[in-house]
C-alpha cells in the first residue's frame, strides 16, 4: 500500500495536514521523535554477509540484526506486511507478522507513512522467494516525516527540485548518491597522492585585502570591525606561494575559490580547486605530476583510468598529448596556415568572423600571442576530447608565470583540456620580484582601461618575492570539472551537493 501521488499543491497540502495530525498524537502519547535506538546493522553489511545463504542455513542461524532507516515502500496484507527501509548504505526489506509483532504494535505500524524513519529489531532470513529480509520482533517510529515523497520510483527528474532540495533527489535517486560517494572517493585519493609525494596541506585565508592569483571578478564585502573593504577569494595562489617563500617547500589546499561570474553547466559562482607548489621544479614536471595525479584520482573514484564520458570513452591511461596553442588550432581546426596565424590583421579578421569584440578591454591591445589564444578558444578547445596540454602561453596572459629563456614573449605554462573543458592550469612560477612588479602595474593599467578580470597590485607579496622565492612550480586543478568527467555529468551542477540557483521568488 503506497500513498497517493500528490497531484496537485492542495492534495500536498492535504497530504502534510494528515502527518501534522498524526505528529500531534505522537506528542500526545508521549516522546514523539526517539533517540535512544541505537541500530548495529546496515543493509549493505547484511547482504554481503548473508546474501549467499540459503534459506534454511539463515533459519537455523538465526542471526540478529537491528537496522533503522527511512521507509521507501510498503505493503500491508492483512495480518502481514512488507516494508523496505533505506539507510546510508543501501535497502533491506522487512517482514512483520501480526502475531509477532502484537496487534498494537502492528496498528500503530500500519499508520506509518512513506518517508518516515523506522527502527526494527529482528532476525536475518529469506523469504520463499530468495529475498533477504529482517523478520521483526521490534518496530519503533523515531521521526515522522511530514511531507511525502515525489511519486517517482526511479528517483527526481524535476532538474530543479534535483538542485535546490538536494535532500530530496538524494533520498529518492540512487545514481545522484553514488555521484557524491565518487566524489569524496577521487578527493580522498587525490589528498592521498599529494601526501605520498611529500606535500604538506595547508589552509589560506578565504577573505583577502586584495583579489589575486586569477584573472577574475571577486565577489565583495565589508568587515565592519577593521573598517575595511574585503574580498571572497578567487584563488589561493599568492598564499601559497609566500609559503614556498617561508620554507615549505612543498604545499596544496584543497578548498573553495569564489568569482563573481556566469552561471553555466560548467560554472558555479563557489568551487573548488585543488592548487599545489613544489620548490625546485618547472612545468615539465608539473605535467608529469599532473597527469598521474588524474589518473589516481579517476582510479580512486571508478576503480579504472578509462572513462565513458557522455558516450564517449575517455582514457586517462594514455599519455596526455601536448601541444602549442598553435599547433592545437592547425590540428583541429585545418584551414588555416601557419602564416596566417603569425597575422595579426589576419587574426582580428578572423576573430571578428566570429563574433569575437576585438575592440573590448581585453583584446583592444592584444599582442599576437592573445590573438591565438582568442582563435584557440573559439575554434579548437571545444574539440579537445583526450587529455591534451596546451603548451607556451603568452607572457600577456599570463602575469604570474616565467618567462621561456628560450622563446621571447613565451612563459612556462600549460593548461590541461579534456572533454572540449579545462581542468587545470599551471606554470613555472615567476620569482622575479621586478618582472612581477612589472607586470602587475600592467594588469593596473588594463583593469584602469575596463578590464574587470585583470589583477590588482599586491605590494606584500611583491615584498615576498623580495625575500627571494626558490624556483618553483604551481598548479591548480578544478576538482568539480574533474569529478564530471569521473561521474559522466553533464553538469557542473550534478557534481555540487547545494550549486546556486535564482530565488524562489
Amino acid at each position: 500500500m503506497t500513498e497517493p501521488t500528490p497531484a496537485t499543491a492542495t492534495d500536498e497540502n492535504h497530504l502534510i495536514a494528515e502527518r501534522r495530525g498524526k505528529l500531534a498524537r505522537l506528542r500526545e502519547e508521549g516522546v514523539a521523535f526517539p533517540n535512544d535506538f541505537k541500530p548495529d546493522s546496515k543493509a549493505a553489511e547484511l547482504h554481503a554477509k548473508y546474501g549467499e545463504q540459503d534459506k534454511d542455513a539463515l533459519a537455523e542461524l538465526g542471526a540478529p540484526a537491528k537496522v533503522a532507516g527511512r521507509m521507501m515502500l510498503k505493503r500491508v496484507m492483512g495480518k502481514a506486511s512488507f516494508a523496505t527501509l533505506q539507510d546510508g548504505s543501501g535497502r533491506i526489506q522487512i517482514y512483520l507478522d501480526k502475531s509477532a509483532l502484537g496487534e498494537e504494535a502492528y496498528a500503530r505500524f500500519k499508520t506509518w507513512d512513506i518517508g518516515d524513519i523506522v527502527a526494527v529489531e529482528g532476525k536475518v532470513f529469506k523469504t520463499n522467494k530468495g529475498e533477504l529480509s529482517v523478520q521483526a520482533s521490534q518496530v519503533r517510529l523515531l521521526t515522522k516525516s511530514l511531507r511525502p515523497l515525489p511519486d517517482k520510483f526511479h528517483g527526481v527528474s524535476d532538474q530543479e527540485l534535483r538542485y535546490r532540495q538536494r535532500y530530496v533527489d538524494l533520498v529518492m535517486t540512487e545514481e545522484t548518491r553514488r555521484t557524491f560517494v565518487a566524489r569524496s572517493k577521487a578527493i580522498g585519493g587525490i589528498r592521498q597522492f599529494m601526501l605520498e609525494a611529500g606535500f604538506l596541506e595547508v589552509e589560506t585565508p578565504m577573505l583577502h585585502p586584495i583579489p589575486g592569483g586569477a584573472a577574475a571578478k571577486p565577489f565583495v564585502t565589508h568587515h565592519n570591525a577593521l573598517d575595511m573593504e574585503m574580498f571572497l577569494r578567487i584563488a589561493p595562489e599568492l598564499y601559497l606561494k609566500r609559503l614556498i617563500v617561508g620554507g615549505f617547500e612543498r604545499v596544496f589546499e584543497l578548498n573553495r575559490n569564489f568569482r563573481n561570474e556566469g552561471v553555466s553547466p560548467r560554472h558555479n559562482p563557489e568551487f573548488t580547486m585543488m592548487e599545489f607548489y613544489a620548490a625546485y621544479t618547472d612545468y615539465q614536471w608539473l605535467m608529469e605530476f599532473t597527469e598521474s595525479l588524474i589518473r589516481q584520482a579517476a582510479v580512486a573514484a571508478t576503480g579504472s583510468a578509462r572513462l565513458n564520458y557522455q558516450g564517449k570513452e575517455l582514457d586517462l591511461g594514455q599519455p596526455f598529448d601536448r601541444l602549442t596553442i598553435v599547433q592545437a588550432i592547425l590540428k583541429y581546426a585545418p584551414g588555416y596556415t601557419e602564416d596566417q596565424l603569425q597575422d595579426e590583421a589576419f587574426l582580428r579578421a578572423e576573430l571578428r568572423k566570429k563574433g569575437v569584440d576585438i575592440n573590448g578591454p581585453t583584446l583592444a591591445r592584444a599582442g599576437i600571442g592573445a590573438l591565438q589564444l582568442a582563435l584557440f578558444e573559439e575554434t579548437a578547445e571545444a574539440l579537445l576530447w583526450n587529455p591534451t596540454f596546451i603548451i607556451d602561453y603568452p607572457v600577456e596572459v599570463s602575469p604570474l608565470a616565467r618567462a621561456s629563456d628560450t622563446e621571447p614573449g613565451i612563459t612556462e605554462r600549460f593548461e590541461l583540456f579534456m572533454t572540449g573543458r579545462e581542468i587545470a592550469n599551471g606554470f613555472s612560477e615567476l620569482n622575479d620580484a621586478e618582472d612581477q612588479a612589472a607586470r602587475f602595474l600592467a594588469q593596473v593599467q588594463a583593469k584602469d582601461a575596463g578590464d574587470e578580470e585583470a589583477m590588482y597590485y599586491d605590494a606584500d607579496y611583491i615584498r615576498a618575492l623580495e625575500y627571494g622565492m626558490p624556483p618553483t612550480g604551481g598548479c591548480g586543478i578544478g576538482i568539480d570539472r574533474l569529478v564530471m568527467l569521473l561521474t559522466d555529468s553533464a553538469s557542473i551542477r550534478d557534481v555540487i551537493l547545494f550549486p546556486h540557483l535564482r530565488r524562489e521568488d
